[in-house]
């Protein structure tokens, strides 16, 4: 016997990918903004360097790039699995592939951590450069992505 999945479900489901990459879309800017205090923090003369070491802009990133991390791949496994389900097959196209890119490059991005974290600028350049170009990407996908939904909605 197999499993059906309530037509409702489906429809709705198509939702969800959307809606979640628009809140880590915004997480990414945030973290973009606490990654650009670090540096700052890290290049401030000593008595200005100790205000801003307080504001603790070292571990909200960290935390927020971690949550990015996970979210980003469930979200895009999650996409992936809904069109399936929804489709039949995926649409092999611009959107997925950089969808899928952007995944690669967060995963690459986050690897560089512990290099940078023994002192390593050129893993620090690669993490910025990696970062700066999946909030590129991450805007188009964001555009892409609204021309999907409004195809979907028209299916409705």
């Amino acid at each position: 016997m197999a499993f059906e999945i309530p037509e409702s479900v489906k429809v709705w489901s198509q939702f969800g990918h959307p809606a979640m990459m628009w809140v880590l879309f915004g997480l990414c800017i945030y973290a973009m903004y606490l990654g650009f205090q670090i540096r700052r923090t890290r290049n401030a003369e000593a008595e200005v360097r100790k205000e801003l070491v307080k504001k603790k802009f070292n571990f909200k990133h960290h935390q927020i790039g971690s949550v990015l991390l996970a979210f980003m791949v469930l979200g895009t496994l999650g996409g992936m699995a809904v069109t399936y389900i929804n489709n039949g097959k995926l649409f092999f196209g611009p959107h997925l592939l950089v969808g899928l890119g952007m995944t690669g490059i967060i995963a690459v991005s986050s690897a560089m951590v512990p290099y940078m974290q023994r002192g390593n600028e050129a893993a620090r350049i690669t993490h910025i450069g990696l970062n700066t170009a999946l909030v590129g990407l991450f805007g188009w996908q964001a555009i892409s992505g609204m021309d999907i939904v409004t195809k979907i909605i028209g299916r409705l």
